[in-house]
């Protein structure tokens, strides 16, 4: 009788390991804003520069007032309430890896990531391209708020932290 059941058992078996490795899958391809390391997800992409016309009077400084970078980790702007600053993620095709650490306007309520890069001909021969992500680290919706709440006197930015203080309320 028991090697009658032996095939039962493992069929069983691996019925529960599949159904939690699809459970699992579920979790990781949702929101990349719920903070999943690992997770993969298609965004619209854009490029922007320190040289470009109506960039902040500061050149070659981001939202954090740092400079934005262009090394191995390069700066990228996003919608702070749905890519947080702090997140660090890799463009899958070219395996570069970057670092949301400014803003823009255009971004506020899309799932656009703009990439900063170093010139004006690197910027138009980007253009705007759908890419594969994969998020490296989490990004702070605290750190995010710090930033921005004492710049709510612009729209955009109001906008975010509106954003942000919903979604915290949601979490709760």
């Amino acid at each position: 009788m028991t090697k009658a059941l032996r095939p039962l058992t493992v069929g069983l078996t691996l019925l529960v390991v599949g159904c939690a490795e699809n459970a699992e899958k579920s979790k990781s391809s949702g929101e990349l804003n719920k903070g999943k390391v690992g997770v993969r997800k298609v965004v619209r992409t854009t490029a922007y520069t320190d040289s470009e016309s109506g960039c902040r009077g500061s050149h070659a400084k981001n939202a954090i007032g740092s400079r934005l970078q262009s090394g191995s980790v390069m700066s990228a702007a996003a919608d702070w309430s749905r890519f947080p600053v702090g997140t660090k993620f890799r463009v899958v095709d070219n395996s570069q890896t970057y670092v949301i650490d400014d803003y823009g306007p255009a971004l506020i309520g899309t799932d656009t990531i703009d990439l900063y890069v170093p010139s004006r001909r690197l910027m138009n021969r980007w253009g705007v391209r759908h890419v594969t992500i994969e998020v490296l680290a989490e990004g702070s919706y605290e750190k995010s708020l710090e930033v921005l709440k004492p710049r709510q006197r612009d729209k955009c930015v109001r906008r975010m932290v509106l954003n942000i203080q919903k979604q915290k309320e949601m979490r709760f």
